[in-house]
């Protein structure tokens, strides 16, 4: 899908069309539900914080302005995870139990292989782990950057924050990652040990 034809499917949706925003829907689940995951370590609640998220776009979109449609929606899984993980409900300690596989079970590559499969999880574990020691502005910005691949502007305002914000958070978060991996390097994967310990 490129540009110009989300433009239009936005354009249908604010109109009304259902099918059209079903599109932008399956379009951007994948990326919306690991942010939530990553965001709260439970995919369970990733899982609905997705569902949240999409239906509060749709009944939002009217007001959308034409710009960033991914930083926009991914504002509102943002805000939505930071939003559980100040509830009631997270005031318990997340179990080492949910940094399973099953966060990732519905957004798997068809063309990898069963062992890259598995070293995959075993990373996305580890790196879950260190993930959730971050705060959770630090953490959605590494997410954002590091592993969805938006630009600093376009991070900037999915979290409404200024630049400068953005670049001194993402260092902050950057550098307690590399400690985080670098001290407990036993629990990956071999091949990937040596790489850690030298970027610390």
């Amino acid at each position: 899908m490129n540009e110009r034809d989300e433009e239009a499917l936005i354009l249908q949706s604010q109109q009304g069309n259902t099918t059209a925003f079903e599109q932008l829907a399956r379009r951007y689940e994948g990326p919306l539900y690991n942010l939530a995951y990553r965001m709260t370590g439970d995919a369970s609640v990733a899982q609905d914080i997705l569902q949240e998220t999409l239906t509060s776009a749709y009944r939002q979109i009217k007001r959308f302005q034409p710009g960033n449609f991914r930083a926009w929606l991914f504002r509102i899984a943002a805000n939505a995870s930071k939003d559980f993980l100040r509830s009631a409900d997270h005031r318990r300690q997340v179990s080492l139990e949910h940094l399973s596989e099953a966060g990732f079970q519905q957004w798997t590559d068809p063309g990898e292989s069963p062992e890259q499969y598995t070293l995959r999880q075993e990373v996305s574990r580890v790196i879950q782990q260190a993930m959730l020691h971050l705060p959770p502005d630090q953490r959605a910005l590494l997410i954002l950057i590091d592993l969805q691949g938006l630009d600093y502007q376009a991070a900037a305002e999915a979290l409404r924050v200024p630049i400068g914000t953005v670049k001194s958070r993402l260092s902050r978060a950057r550098a307690t990652m590399r400690q985080h991996l670098s001290a407990h390097a036993e629990l990956l994967p071999s091949q990937f040990r040596f790489t850690t310990k030298r970027g610390s």
